[in-house]
């Protein structure tokens, strides 16, 4: 019992919790600034300009069909970036892609007759996109979205082994170096298990209230 209790002293929680809050840091850039490109991307994907199409097409497939450890690896050493902004770039190329689909398949989603409406109106292209259809693909979209969101905050555990950031896992992998014994190691990593499920359970919870309530409000 005294071993565990040396695993779970102050000092140690105290450095677990910022290597979460390096975590949450890197996961709120690498989301924030995926969505935004994401969105851009479905946009391009789904437009009528034949060259931004395929150059939506292009990088979309590209990217998310490469592991996201090969993207990490290549801007941390090509491109000679720190471990932090490197992670930051390396989830954000990786995740809009992968976002990219999510909302195009939301935008497909919505009824073609909006858009009709929409022309009928007077209103331009443009208007009825950010004004009349992304509302509707968001409500849509929303599971899938953060689903994806919580992907990038487990992901960041990747980033120890490449670029030695010590993010939580990597906060939990420093103190392993101290303990030995089997109990003192089981109850490390439960702890970062637990911290890791709430956190994304939390999310997840906050996902599906907000679904049932556009649900009901469009009822």
């Amino acid at each position: 019992m005294e071993s565990i209790l040396e695993v779970l002293s102050l000092d140690n929680l105290i450095f677990i919790l910022k290597g979460f809050g390096l975590t949450l840091y890197i996961s709120l850039i690498a989301i924030t600034l995926s969505t935004a490109f994401g969105t851009i991307l479905a946009i391009m994907r789904n437009g009528k300009n034949t060259l931004l199409r395929i150059l939506a097409s292009v990088y979309i497939e590209f990217v998310r069909n490469v592991p996201n450890l090969l993207w990490i690896f290549t801007i941390f050493l090509v491109f000679k970036m720190k471990s932090t902004p490197a992670g930051i770039t390396a989830f954000t190329l990786f995740t809009s892609a992968a976002l990219a689909e999510i909302i195009r398949g939301g935008l497909n989603a919505v009824d073609q007759g909006q858009y009709e409406a929409g022309m009928a109106q007077g209103f331009s292209y443009r208007q009825i996109l950010y004004h009349i259809i992304l509302p509707q693909a968001i409500r849509k979209m929303l599971p899938a979205i953060i689903s994806q969101f919580v992907t990038v905050i487990k992901d960041t555990s990747l980033l120890y082994s490449v670029i030695a950031l010590q993010e939580l896992f990597g906060a939990s992998q420093i103190l392993m170096g101290r303990y030995f014994e089997p109990e003192q190691v089981f109850s490390l990593y439960i702890l970062i298990a637990l911290i890791y499920f709430s956190f994304n359970l939390a999310i997840s919870s906050l996902s599906r209230t907000l679904a049932k309530r556009w649900q009901q409000a469009t009822e």
